[in-house]
């Protein structure tokens, strides 16, 4: 058999989908599509947006923009660059995005537990019986300097628990939050499933701040595994128990 669930990868899309549904509306992250005029709001309303590509992943070619004096800073991985104006920021993202499509997406200020920035993979996946079940939680500990947390851009991965107990969360926050994530993970699956048919798996990436509240950053539709089996093997045969049903041997 083969690997059956339904990808889309504009995030685009997916953003907008969250943002229709009273259930996850509130944990996105204002997000617009790249252009001189929501540059221009973004930038006056936050002092930190993420240019994103709509069909990128990995963590790639995402640059972090901040304000900077009188100016910008960009930063793509650890390469940095100064604009002193919104048109000389314009002129470099719209070279960056050679005419591809871009988000702008508001910037989170990251949780740290040990001075390292995380953000949190929750796995979700269709039951034999078809419901929704969030299988599996851990974190994405980013690698000091970079811009983006992930795995393949030399984050590492982190248990749960024990990232949020390094954050200063106590047991009965930490089981909170671990319960309320669960429960997103659930709704964003049903919100999914209304718009298009065949979703088997999801992979929310999802941020907490310093006042720990929760923001989705995005929804992966087919997300790795592959990280996970050499960090926590007992998670990794309880995902791949549910994957087999659609045909995911790995």
């Amino acid at each position: 058999m083969g690997y059956r669930s339904t990808s889309i990868k504009s995030k685009w899309v997916k953003t907008k989908w969250l943002v229709a549904s009273s259930s996850t509306r509130r944990y996105v992250p204002k997000t617009r599509l790249f252009n001189r005029s929501n540059l221009s709001s973004m930038i006056s309303q936050y002092s930190t947006v993420f240019f994103k590509p709509t069909g990128g992943t990995g963590g790639k070619n995402i640059i972090r923009i901040r304000k900077q004096g009188g100016g910008y800073q960009t930063q793509l991985n650890y390469a940095k660059n100064r604009m002193s104006s919104l048109d000389a920021l314009y002129k470099h993202l719209s070279r960056h995005a050679r005419g591809r499509s871009y988000l702008l997406q508001r910037g989170i200020y990251l949780a740290t537990a040990r001075g390292r920035k995380f953000d949190i993979r929750v796995v979700v996946q269709k039951s034999k019986g078809g419901s929704w079940k969030s299988t599996a939680l851990f974190m994405k500990l980013g690698k000091p300097g970079k811009v983006t947390t992930n795995y393949h851009q030399g984050g590492r991965l982190g248990g749960f628990r024990t990232t949020l107990s390094r954050a200063g969360y106590g047991r009965s926050a930490i089981n909170q939050k671990e319960a309320q994530l669960k429960r997103l993970g659930r709704s964003v699956g049903r919100v999914f499933s209304r718009h298009a048919g065949g979703f088997r798996e999801l992979g929310l990436d999802v941020a907490l701040d310093n006042k720990r509240r929760t923001w989705i950053l995005e929804v992966n539709t087919r997300p790795h595994f592959s990280a996970m089996k050499h960090s926590n093997r007992s998670l990794h045969r309880k995902v791949l128990s549910y994957a087999k049903k659609y045909g995911r041997r790995k």
